[in-house]
């Protein structure tokens, strides 16, 4: 089974990359990974870490959201921004609305009894909200820069491609396991049963990588102001393990420490002006050897002031939030 997305050329012009991440969509596919039973050993520190702190107020979140099938759209807004400010307006979706999505839910997979009371008591909208966001507080808010840097990375690693091979090359590279790009025509191959076409009729796609969709890929076609697809973020061979900062594993004082030093200051830097740069363009802009230009980037890595993805045979390094933070404050 796989939906078909047809492109006109007007379509390739306007495809985008998301230029942020979409919280409460990567909330969405979160919970999606931690309910599913398939065994797998992705993210299982993570696995272990929420699942011995998740409240029981978060289940009125997960009832809602199968780790396959149908979430609805108000629950999983394709939206950037703060996330009290997306679940603020949550709670404001209107009656009418709440109620045609149930409807619509409803008529393809069970969902739990008190759902259909979203239309009519407004008690039951706010509750559910709260239950959505006591999971964002301990699924996705503790490891906001590790996610946010693999995005970072993974979105410099998609301007690499436009940039030596068009939007073509983007599309083709997006995850060769399920994506292939055959043009005129993307085919991508859905976790569900979804066997469809979609036509983009000139409105182009919107393409946002997603950390804890690391199998497949989402599609949003109602989107505003044109359909997303929500594909697996590249996470390299050198990707660091999602893990919580107050465990001292990433960003620590003992580790940044090493940080001193105008050569590793003058790394970081370049690093922070050069989105997706290879080794070998660090040591051209830095003025140092290869070999070192690498030793510097794996301590910057080790401190999370740095993340890199590996592209063919080449290294790909990009800051993370929380060496930007550095940079700001130094």
């Amino acid at each position: 089974m796989a939906l078909r997305i047809h492109f006109t050329f007007a379509d390739l012009a306007r495809t985008r990359l998301a230029s942020s991440v979409h919280p409460l969509q990567e909330l969405s596919i979160a919970m999606r990974v931690l309910r599913d039973r398939t065994p797998s050993t992705r993210f299982d520190a993570w696995r272990h870490d929420v699942l011995s702190r998740l409240p029981a107020t978060a289940r009125m979140a997960f009832e809602m959201t199968p780790s396959h099938g149908w979430v609805p759209d108000f629950l999983a807004p394709a939206a950037e921004g703060e996330p009290r400010e997306l679940l603020d307006r949550m709670r404001a979706t209107p009656r009418r609305l709440l109620r045609d999505q149930m409807e619509h839910i409803a008529a393809r997979q069970p969902v739990p009894r008190w759902s259909r009371l979203l239309g009519e008591d407004p008690s039951v909208l706010r509750r559910l909200v709260d239950s959505l966001s006591t999971a964002h507080d301990v699924l996705l808010a503790p490891y906001r820069s590790q996610v946010e840097a693999r995005i970072e990375a993974d979105r410099g690693l998609r301007v690499r491609a436009l940039l030596h091979g068009g939007m073509e090359e983007v599309l083709t590279r997006l995850h060769p396991r399920r994506i292939r790009w055959e043009s005129p025509v993307l085919t991508v191959n859905m976790a569900s049963d979804l066997d469809a076409d979609l036509k983009l009729e000139g409105r182009g796609l919107l393409l946002a990588p997603s950390f804890f969709g690391s199998d497949a890929p989402l599609i949003v076609p109602d989107a505003e102001p044109q359909p997303m697809l929500f594909h697996p973020a590249s996470s390299g061979s050198r990707s660091p393990d999602l893990v919580r900062p107050d465990t001292g594993a990433a960003g620590s004082p003992a580790t940044l420490a090493q940080l001193l030093g105008r050569t590793r200051a003058a790394v970081l830097l370049a690093v922070a002006g050069r989105a997706g740069c290879t080794t070998t363009e660090l040591s051209a802009a830095v003025g140092i050897s290869v070999s070192s230009a690498s030793e510097h980037a794996t301590v910057l890595r080790r401190a999370g002031l740095i993340t890199t993805t590996r592209h063919r045979k080449a290294a790909l390094h990009t800051m993370t939030p929380t060496g930007r933070t550095l940079l700001d404050t130094t």
